[in-house]
């Protein structure tokens, strides 16, 4: 490793201008990068991880702005420097992949097209064939084994993780020195995401390319970096080696941090229950002969599934993107018609809880609205006088810890974890006796995620509700969960207390998922 730093950035300093006076987000970040490095930076939303990483790329959006500070990289000052410059190094020198590749990727044109990108900004002596061979290179060289296809398909045409994939080619075909890498695994399974992070150690390993890997994921960036720098509030408040920060972290911002993540330990036998609130037998479910998933010619996506939930119970459902599982929950909410089997529900008032709710709250309505609509459905069912809708909205919001005061505010002016909060208490407000809560805290930092995984808890616990909780993060479904439903290509392969399956799988699927976790060692 050469001992002068390949990138270097001093005292950056980065404010928001919006329509009110300047705002601090990013104070005082050092930080140095050496070749052949992969360096981690961790910490919850806004702590200034990505806005850090996207000024040393030239990244920042119109309304931010490096008020001071330098960023060294080839003897040139990144944060002073033309426009016309900086081009020079995007893509060529430093590139980004970043969290949402279907987001990120155009959908109107093909991905070998987009893979290309950099070689026709950068590279322009190389025709088109040589172009095209060396994006299908590209394709191949991270793990795409039918690059040729590939090449000619759009992004909606690609699983998730293909897409990642092209993302990382897309970064990787003109060979830059620095890959910036921001929370490129957050939305992925289990399984996926193992592949991702070893891909990269790969880049590193043969490229000798520097890796700067943003996440909200401790466990991630422990598995990933040698080195890390913990974010709070747009200030860097610990760095060093990556075992030493979790071994023996200096810092109580640190230690909170580390104490969030989920862990795998022997649970508490769950009391015994009794009623069946739920009972799915022999199920067949899809969307009929025009789906192209699954079973092209039938639709089919579900197949011969079975389980029982009960009063009281948390029940995990877990299987990788595709397998079936939000499938299930529209059937049992009654949103697909069954092709077979039977769907036996008992006092059945369910709710449900998605994955996002920033899209899930309306954005142009104050909280108060929200949980108004929810309550009385649009004011088609009467629920009582105004006062009395007023106190049931506001028992909504303690039921979640949150105070009167957020009544007024909009999905926008509320954190992460407000909003899953406040979708938490849309879904309660009518007394359902399920919920249904689908991914509801993969988006969200291991802190929040830890407090939304501890609600669901208590309220289980003082409400009664029961709980199909619905995930690809096998730490938090242990965590919380009594039984776990394992689900590969629209078949439940294997069920039982969650203890049990995770220290003692029988199916070949679920060994894989735990060890892409590192809860099993095959």
């Amino acid at each position: 490793m050469n001992k002068l730093p390949l990138l270097k950035v001093e005292d950056l300093q980065i404010e928001f201008h919006d329509h009110s006076l300047p705002e601090t987000a990013v104070y005082d970040f050092d930080l140095t990068l050496m070749k052949g490095e992969i360096v981690g930076i961790v910490g919850e939303s806004g702590a200034g991880k990505s806005l850090s990483a996207l000024a040393i790329a030239g990244l920042l959006k119109r309304h931010s702005a490096i008020r001071a500070g330098r960023i060294l990289f080839d003897d040139l000052d990144l944060s002073n420097c033309s426009r016309e410059v900086l081009r020079e190094y995007q893509g060529d020198e430093i590139a980004v992949i970043f969290q949402e590749p279907m987001s990120s990727l155009n959908p109107v044109k093909r991905v070998g097209e987009q893979v290309e990108e950099s070689l026709r900004i950068h590279h322009r002596e190389i025709d088109r064939k040589e172009r095209k061979e060396r994006a299908i290179r590209a394709l191949e060289s991270v793990g795409l084994k039918e690059s040729a296809r590939v090449y000619e398909s759009y992004p909606h045409e690609l699983s998730g993780g293909m897409r990642q994939r092209a993302m990382i080619a897309a970064a990787m075909i003109a060979e830059p020195q620095i890959l910036i890498a921001d929370e490129p695994t957050t939305a992925l399974d289990v399984t996926v995401q193992a592949q991702i992070l070893a891909l990269l150690k790969q880049i590193n390993r043969e490229k000798g390319t520097t890796v700067l890997f943003i996440s909200h994921d401790l466990r991630v960036i422990r598995q990933l970096c040698s080195r890390v720098l913990v974010m709070k509030d747009g200030r860097v408040v610990e760095e060093g080696d990556t075992e030493r920060i979790f071994e023996h972290p200096r810092e109580e911002y640190t230690r909170s941090l580390i104490r969030a993540i989920p862990q795998v330990k022997q649970k508490e036998p769950a009391p015994p229950r009794e009623r069946e609130i739920l009972a799915v037998s022999h199920l067949d479910a899809g969307y009929g002969k025009r789906s192209v998933k699954k079973n092209a010619a039938t639709g089919k996506i579900l197949t011969d599934v079975s389980f029982v939930l009960k009063e009281g119970e948390i029940l995990g459902l877990a299987g990788e993107s595709g397998s079936g599982k939000s499938t299930l929950a529209r059937t049992i909410l009654g949103l697909l018609k069954p092709m077979a089997g039977t769907i036996t529900r008992k006092d059945f008032r369910p709710a449900m809880v998605f994955q996002d709710p920033y899209g899930s709250l309306n954005p142009a309505y104050p909280v108060r609205w929200i949980l108004e609509e929810a309550y009385t459905g649009g004011g088609r069912i009467r629920r009582g006088s105004p006062t009395e809708i007023r106190e049931k909205i506001i028992d909504a919001l303690a039921r979640v810890e949150l105070p009167e005061s957020f009544l007024e505010r909009k999905p926008a002016e509320l954190s992460g974890g407000q909003r899953q909060r406040v979708a938490i208490a849309e879904a309660l407000i009518a007394d359902p006796n399920v919920l249904i809560a689908d991914e509801p805290v993969s988006a969200l930092d291991v802190t929040v995620q830890s407090q939304i995984l501890k609600l669901l808890a208590d309220l289980r616990d003082k409400t009664g509700v029961s709980i199909l909780f619905i995930s690809h993060d096998l730490s938090v479904i242990h965590s919380l969960c009594e039984r776990v439903l394992i689900m590969k290509k629209g078949q439940i392969v294997e069920a039982g207390e969650v203890d049990a399956v995770y220290r003692d799988p029988e199916h070949p699927y679920t060994k894989e998922l735990l060890a892409a976790a590192g809860l099993y060692h095959m």
